[in-house]
Parts: C-alpha cells; sequence; structure tokens
C-alpha cells in the first residue's frame, strides 16, 4: 500500500487550490442565476472606511494537488483555480464555441504562407504574472515541453504534433509549427503556467504545483491561505492588467455537507460548490427560494480502466469476464452516492455526456448493467481456468486482479472497493491499491509492464481513472486510446496511454481524425467500436458537483462550455465584509 504525501501549510505568497466546480456545457448564453442589485455599504465604526467587499463561498475539503494538466490532479479544485489563475489563448464564447481572449491576445491565427502548419501567437504587451514578470513565449515553450513528453498528462496528443515553439519580438510574438496539420490548434495552450519560476523548480513537474502557483497571471491574488483551518483568502490583483474585480476578495471556506447547508441558511456563505449525495440534496430542496440549485458537470468521465498489457487481462474472453462481473449500477451508487452526477450515466468512450454532439455508443445489449454469472463462468471456462473451492484458477494459480484507485479520492477508493467485492462474489480475487495520483498516473500506467523486466514492474490490472473531456475530441481520443507516438525528431518516445492500449489497425484511423483527414464522427464510430468489443474500458458517470446559490451575491453565472462559475468570478459582487481581520 502506498501511502499519500502529507501537504504542507503555504505562505501567503504562494497561491493555492480552492474549490471544486466546474459548469455545463451549453449551446446558448445563460442568463444571470440572479439579477443585479448593488449592495447597501457599511463602514467600520472606528475609521469610517467601507469595509471590503467580499463573496464568501463555501467548497469541500481543501486538498493539494493543482496542476490543471495532470490526471492525477485534474479535479473540480484545478479546475476552478486555473480559472482564477491562469491565462488561456482561447475560452468558451456564450455559443460553447472557442473565442480568442482578447486581454491576453492581440492576435492567434494560422500563417498561410508557412512552410508547414504553423500558428502565430501575439501577447499583449502588457500581460504580466503576478511577480512583475511578464507572460512571454518561454511559458509556452515549458507548457509544450512538458505535455508532449510527461507522463500522466491530461490531453497530449496535440502537443506532441509540435515540432518547434519559437520566440519573436522579445518573447511577445511565438510561432508553433507542427508535424501535421492540426485543426483543434485552438484548444492548445490554455492555463498556462510561469515558466520562470517552475522550469528549475527543485521537486519537477509532478510535484512542483502540489500547493499551488507560485504566480498569478488573473484577476486575483493570494492573501492568505490557512488549509489547516480550511479558509483560503484572495484579493484583488493589483498587476491585473484587466478589468479590475467587482469585489475586493473571495473567501473560501471548507465544510461538510451540513455545515453547507447551515451556513447557506444563516447567511454565512454566499454561494457554495461542493459534492452532494442524494440525503444532502433534499436537505438543500427544504432552503426553499433561499437558494437557488444547479448541476454542474466536470470536465472528466468515471471509468474502469481493464488494462490489456496487464499479463492476468491480456486474454479477451478474461476481461470479458470481468465485465460480466460487474454491477455497473452499483458502482455508479458508489461513486455519486445519488448525488448530481447520477444523472449523467456514460454511455461513450470518448464524449462526455454534458459534451455537445454526445451520442450514446454502447452496443445494446452487451452490457446489462448487472453481474451475469453465467457468462462469468462461460467467458473463464473458455480461457482455460476452472472453478475450485469457489476460486478461479489456471495452472493451480487462481486469478487474482490488482485494482488501483488514487489515494485521497474518495469517490475513486469507494468504486474500486465495491469493485472488487462484486469480482469476489463471482470467485475472481480482487485487491485495491491505492497509490498517490502522481505514482498511479504518472508512473504505474504510463509504463508497460509486458515490455519490462516482471520482476521489476508491479502491473496494475485495473484502475479507477478520470478520463478527460472538453478539448479538442480527436485529440481526446488519440489520448485516451491511441498508440504511443515519438517526437517529431524521432529520439523521444511517448508515454502509453492510462488504458495500456493499441491497436495498431485503429492508429491510422485515429491520426487520420487528429490531422483532419476523416470527420471525427466517422472516425470515432469505427474506434468506439473496437474498445467496446475489446473490453478496454467501462465508462460510469460524468463527475459533477452542485452549486447552491443565494441571492445576496450577483453576477454568477453558469460560465460556458466547461469554463464554469469562477470563469466569471471578476464580476461577481458581494456584500460587505463582516470583519477585517485578516
Amino acid at each position: 500500500m502506498y501511502q499519500g504525501r502529507r501537504r504542507r501549510l503555504t505562505g501567503a505568497g504562494l497561491l493555492v487550490a480552492v474549490v471544486s466546480v466546474v459548469a455545463a456545457c451549453t449551446n446558448a448564453p445563460p442568463p444571470p442565476l440572479v439579477e443585479p442589485t448593488a449592495p447597501a455599504p457599511e463602514t467600520s465604526s472606528s475609521s469610517q472606511q467601507p469595509m471590503p467587499t467580499e463573496v464568501v463561498v463555501g467548497v469541500d475539503r481543501m486538498e493539494g494537488g493543482f496542476n490543471p494538466h495532470t490526471l492525477a490532479d485534474l479535479s473540480p479544485t484545478s479546475s476552478a483555480l486555473s480559472s482564477l489563475m491562469l491565462p488561456s489563448v482561447f475560452r468558451p464564447a456564450a455559443d460553447g464555441t472557442l473565442q480568442l481572449d482578447t486581454t491576453l491576445m492581440e492576435s492567434a491565427e494560422v500563417v498561410p504562407e508557412a512552410e508547414k502548419f504553423t500558428v502565430r501567437y501575439r501577447i499583449r504587451k502588457e500581460a504580466g504574472w503576478s511577480d512583475g514578470a511578464p507572460i512571454a513565449a518561454e511559458d509556452f515553450v515549458y507548457l509544450w515541453e512538458q505535455l508532449r513528453s510527461q507522463p500522466g498528462v491530461a490531453d497530449p496528443a496535440g502537443y506532441q504534433l509540435i515540432e518547434n515553439v519559437a520566440s519573436r519580438q522579445a518573447g511577445k510574438t511565438v510561432e508553433v509549427t507542427f508535424a501535421k496539420p492540426y485543426p483543434g490548434w485552438q484548444t492548445l495552450f490554455t492555463n498556462l503556467l510561469p515558466a520562470h519560476l517552475l522550469r528549475d523548480a527543485p521537486r519537477g513537474w509532478s510535484t512542483a504545483l502540489d500547493d499551488g502557483y507560485p504566480a498569478s497571471g488573473g484577476p486575483f491574488a493570494i492573501r492568505q491561505v490557512d488549509l489547516e483551518r480550511g479558509e483560503i483568502v484572495l484579493e484583488r490583483n493589483e498587476r491585473w492588467w484587466g478589468t479590475p474585480a467587482a469585489s475586493d476578495r473571495i473567501v473560501f471556506r471548507a465544510n461538510d455537507e451540513v455545515g453547507q447547508i447551515n451556513a447557506l441558511r444563516s447567511g454565512d456563505s454566499h454561494l457554495a460548490v461542493f459534492g452532494a449525495d442524494s440525503t444532502t440534496m433534499n436537505s438543500l430542496r427544504e432552503l426553499g427560494d433561499q437558494v437557488q440549485l444547479l448541476t454542474v458537470p466536470h470536465q472528466a468521465t468515471m471509468q474502469l480502466l481493464l488494462r490489456p498489457n496487464s499479463p492476468q487481462l491480456s486474454d479477451l474472453r478474461v476481461r470479458n469476464a470481468v465485465m460480466s462481473a460487474v454491477d455497473r449500477e452499483a458502482l455508479i451508487e458508489a461513486g455519486t452516492g445519488g448525488g448530481p452526477a447520477d444523472q449523467l450515466p456514460a454511455h461513450a468512450q470518448v464524449l462526455a455526456p454534458s459534451e455537445r454532439g454526445y451520442t450514446p455508443t454502447e452496443p445494446a445489449g452487451a452490457f446489462s448493467g448487472k453481474p451475469d454469472p453465467a457468462r462469468v463462468e462461460q467467458s473463464l471456462r473458455e480461457a482455460g481456468y476452472q472453478r475450485t473451492a469457489g476460486v478461479w484458477e489456471r495452472d493451480g494459480r487462481p486469478l487474482n486482479l490488482l485494482i488501483a484507485a488514487p489515494f485521497r479520492h474518495e469517490q475513486y477508493v469507494r468504486i474500486a472497493e465495491a469493485l472488487a467485492q462484486q469480482l469476489r462474489e463471482q470467485g475472481i480475487g480482487a485487491t485495491v491499491t491505492t497509490p498517490t495520483g502522481d505514482q498511479l498516473f504518472g508512473e504505474t500506467l504510463p509504463a508497460n509492464p509486458l515490455a519490462e523486466d516482471p520482476a521489476e514492474v508491479t502491473s496494475v490490472d485495473m484502475a479507477i481513472a478520470p478520463r478527460p473531456a472538453g478539448g479538442d475530441p480527436a485529440a481526446m481520443m488519440a489520448s485516451s486510446f491511441g498508440c504511443p507516438g515519438v517526437s517529431p525528431d524521432g529520439e523521444q518516445p511517448f508515454p502509453q496511454n492510462p488504458a495500456g492500449f493499441c491497436d495498431e489497425l485503429l492508429q491510422p484511423t485515429i491520426e487520420a481524425a487528429l490531422t483532419g483527414r476523416m470527420p471525427f464522427p466517422d472516425a470515432s464510430a469505427r474506434v468506439e467500436a473496437a474498445v467496446w468489443d475489446q473490453a478496454v474500458a467501462l465508462p460510469l458517470y460524468q463527475q459533477a458537483q452542485v452549486l447552491a446559490l443565494r441571492r445576496d451575491v450577483t453576477g454568477v453565472q453558469p460560465g460556458h462550455g466547461f469554463a464554469g462559475p469562477f470563469s466569471t468570478a471578476a464580476q461577481w459582487l458581494g456584500t460587505p465584509a463582516k470583519n477585517d481581520g485578516w
């Protein structure tokens, strides 16, 4: 059993993660959740100066790990923080399509006269980090270098097509050259990171952002952090070159479900964004018109991976047996608790249920949702197993599968434990291991156990893992199910996908979709059919939370695409603070 790393407290100069929320994909611009009404100003009796205007947000417990580009940190927390702190070239518009962020960029366009597919980015001269350094080409270079080669990143396929990132005009113009045409280029270079502070970070890419960001490129900056107490205070970023934030500060307070409801009822929280089970949802509804409720899907689908590069599951018949032993509905209940995510069951291998263009691709009748003992027995006997004393064995060795779920992620672990019990009930041995997210997604899953010394490799047979959503669909498909390639210079091999799946016959189709030579729907139909047939991944549900909003804060909107409510935080207008004791 791996041990999770301890999170240390961070100082006021270090930005840390704050909340857990992202918003649903929408095809029409949503109205404000609450009509604006200006709060009455209050003044301090001692100084007669106006008290700071604040918005208090109730959140789930605060954890470290805030790199929005890694599977280990792919969470509502990192998504929310990145929308507040990190600059992006494109952001979702009102209709859900990507729109150039003109606060950061002057332009971003394909260079028609270039010999190879090239995109030229022009960054605004005034755009800079909160420590005074400019946002520049080095930030583009750093993100490209990491996402093309680091194991366990969320969406590497588009970055792996890039041959070179060149700096022009003192770093304020960036020219990106691709090995092949890439129609999805507008999804790249979101959530830029401060390269001048991270490039030589002593702990490296996988852990450098465990406790937050060392600089901000957004409208808010950190004022105070107290993770033990469960409170983080953000204040208006004085170095922000865009329109100043409407409120002076945002205060995040962690609480359990009962505490969230009490704080909303009393007015101690203006809004809350958190995971909720069915009991909590009923309690929220009992608050009546005190709050508005909204389900906000996260940009990740929860899935069960059956890794064909595992020696135990290399036989398709064994994978089919495992699929037949699964009680899918019980796994969904274990993960969602009957909360908002329960309404977003997933039945496709690439797109998430809330994404535009989502259509179930699951073959009719392939998975009943309940265990099928007869099919389990048939598949395992065909694979050469015999059931002895209630346990399936082959050549005197019992079938015992290792199921991994990331440490500290409660819903992942609950699903893994429920799955292990289901398999044991069908005579299949199962053990749950809980490594840290960095160990699981950055070391174990990207490794190929069939290409290494078996004595030196811990092979994970199955994993409960997120499948990212919201990017270029073709790139998402390539990142999830494509064969590992090499860098354009032919020197650097890229990591395997988390599923450990590679079909050389499918690879040309995946590459054709990625480079625009085949429409994504046509390519997806072929790829998804093969993934279902090979019993590689079982989608469960799209992750989601509840947004509960009181009427004394204005300007809160769901956000477009997967941008989420925190993408509009600069327009939130709260109420005068009850005290200014920070």
